[in-house]
């Protein structure tokens, strides 16, 4: 059983700056409605990055969309895009931001990856469920 790193109660001030900036991609995944999306903490079992986020599109294009949501925020925020990969076909990309991975899949090549039992010792973060717009159909 995993545990939920923040509670609904935890203001943005007591979130420590990776997990703020993992939420921040998060959103903007959601902002283009990326499909059953997850954060995973790696701080304790990772020595590359503190963060995963996981999510899926129905479409190479909403991989796209999901993409550029997330670099646009991020850029927006004064985050340093390390590096990308995927963009191009759209089938899964892959955002480095150091302390934070984004990983957006079609759903056939997230099954075939299976990174969150890859990691299946990691927390699962909880999203705050204002991220979520009124007809969400996933929460975490």
């Amino acid at each position: 059983m995993t545990e939920d790193k923040t509670t609904a109660t935890e203001t943005k001030e007591s979130v420590q700056p990776s997990t703020q900036k993992a939420l921040t991609c998060a959103r903007a995944a959601l902002d283009k409605k990326a499909e059953n999306l997850k954060v995973l903490d790696l701080t304790n079992i990772s020595g590359f990055t503190d963060y995963f986020v996981i999510c899926s599109g129905m479409s190479d294009r909403q991989v796209q969309a999901i993409a550029d949501s997330v670099e646009g925020v991020m850029e927006a925020a004064g985050k340093e895009l390390i590096s990308a990969e995927g963009y191009g076909e759209g089938r899964w990309v892959l955002m480095d931001y150091g302390d934070v991975v984004v990983h957006i899949f079609l759903d056939a090549l997230r099954e075939y990856y299976d990174l969150e039992n890859l990691w299946a010792d990691a927390p699962r973060v909880k999203i705050p469920s204002e991220f979520y717009g009124p007809g969400a159909s996933r929460l975490n």
